[in-house]
């Protein structure tokens, strides 16, 4: 199904025309001509089968992958057009990255993981680390500071995670099954936590198979099949657009 690029949104933070992502030539895409954009403070939801796109749509709003064809905006920036050193100082800055499996580093610190995106974007060793502090007070674990990763409980290292990601304060948050490796009690937690940061006015998208945190946390769901927005609403609200 064709779907056309819609004019740009005053206030979106991203803005996907016409992208399309093959690996393989011959292969079908996995993702095929979406266009959409998310609106600054909205939370979007990302639904789909395993294989339909979720992640290949992730990871080109990250820019940690580059479209076969069309164009990815991200905070007023076309990204899909950076070279590297300008991506990953472009992502350092204004993407946040909340992954499934954490993604911690064992061997540094819970306020050196923090820390360490605001060092990769070159922000001073005393804001970083007032900033850091903030947040980790913010997630309900500044007592664990100087502990490292592996002692801590799923639910406190996904808090350090978010810290991470929130550490140079961007414009955008990605979070990849936030709740996926947590059980349902901590995972309710971290709803309720990401649910706290969209209130003070932070961008999300929301990466999940669970239809009931779509459906609690995010304004708008968008589902994927085979690489393509699944349904003539393509997860619009009544009155909204894509």
């Amino acid at each position: 199904m064709k779907q056309h690029s819609l004019p740009a949104a005053v206030g979106d933070v991203i803005r996907l025309d016409g992208v399309t992502k093959t690996y393989q030539v011959g292969a079908p895409p996995a993702l095929a001509d979406v266009s959409m954009g998310v609106a600054a403070g909205e939370v979007m939801a990302v639904m789909g089968p395993s294989g339909s796109g979720k992640s290949t749509l992730l990871n080109l709003i990250a820019g940690l992958d580059r479209p076969t064809a069309g164009t990815v905006t991200v905070a007023g920036r076309r990204i899909d057009t950076l070279g590297e050193s300008a991506l990953a100082r472009f992502r350092a800055r204004h993407v946040g990255i909340i992954f499934q499996f954490f993604n911690l580093l064992d061997d540094l610190t819970v306020e050196d993981n923090v820390l360490l995106p605001a060092q990769l974007a070159g922000a001073s060793r005393k804001h970083a680390r007032a900033r850091a502090g903030e947040l980790l007070a913010r997630m309900g674990i500044d007592q664990h500071k100087n502990a490292y990763p592996a002692r801590l409980s799923g639910g406190e290292r996904q808090r350090v995670a978010i810290a991470r990601a929130l550490v140079n304060a961007p414009e955008l948050l990605l979070a990849d099954e936030p709740t996926g490796a947590l059980d349902t009690a901590t995972g309710q937690e971290i709803g309720r936590l990401l649910r706290q940061l969209n209130a003070g006015g932070q961008t999300l998208v929301l990466v999940t198979h669970d239809p009931a945190l779509a459906e609690r946390y995010a304004a708008r769901t968008v589902r994927l099949v085979d690489g393509q927005v699944a349904g003539a609403a393509a997860g619009v609200p009544a009155g909204g657009r894509a």
